[in-house]
């Protein structure tokens, strides 16, 4: 068997494993940032309800 198509396999291969890790990371951060990005809108929601709750309180003197 030729020496250079070994190489070639085994670097294909080792290029194939890379990418289906570095695919698993990259899905990983995405869920992550997907979770954080929801609780801060969650958040930033709360906070702008409670404000504007305030608002209608002082205006109405409820």
């Amino acid at each position: 068997m030729d020496h250079e198509a070994v190489r070639d396999t085994v670097r294909l291969h080792r290029a194939r494993r890379k990418a289906r890790i570095e695919h698993r990371k990259r899905t990983k951060r995405a869920g992550l940032r997907f979770w954080v990005v929801l609780v801060l809108l969650l958040v930033a929601s709360v906070v702008l309800s409670v404000i504007i709750w305030s608002e209608i309180q002082n205006l109405f003197g409820l």
